[in-house]
């Protein structure tokens, strides 16, 4: 059997999610972070699910997305509902889930080519 190695193509890419940290590409990141295929918008404030706002969106927003994945650390943790319906009302889908969930569905996604924005939840 002949293995070989595929990176993704011309986008940015999760290469590995630790529980404190996610490497993009080959950058670490410990704070919270908003990732679409062109960029990476680091310091995203917001260090837990729970105290997630809509004003929060307003940075997701400006990255047009049609899907938002919220990951929120090591488990899947619900924000307030007003704060999905921010979104929602919008007409742009928000899937919750843990950010290795997170990751692995952004790569399936922006493989696709779709529009779509991570939101990574960290405590850093």
């Amino acid at each position: 059997m002949e293995l070989s190695l595929q990176r993704p193509g011309n986008w940015l890419y999760v290469r590995h999610v630790g529980a404190d940290s996610i490497t993009v590409v080959d950058r670490e990141l410990r704070h919270s972070f908003l990732l679409c295929r062109e960029q990476a918008m680091e310091h995203w404030p917001v260090r837990a699910a729970a105290e997630l706002q809509p004003e929060h969106w307003d940075a997701v927003l400006a990255l047009q997305p049609e899907i938002v994945l919220l990951g929120t650390g090591v488990q899947q943790q619900f924000p307030p509902p007003a704060t999905l319906a921010a979104l929602l009302q919008r007409g742009i889908g928000c899937e919750v889930m843990h950010n290795a969930a997170c990751a692995r569905t952004y790569t399936v996604l922006s493989d696709e080519g779709r529009r779509v924005v991570a939101a990574f939840i960290l405590p850093g």
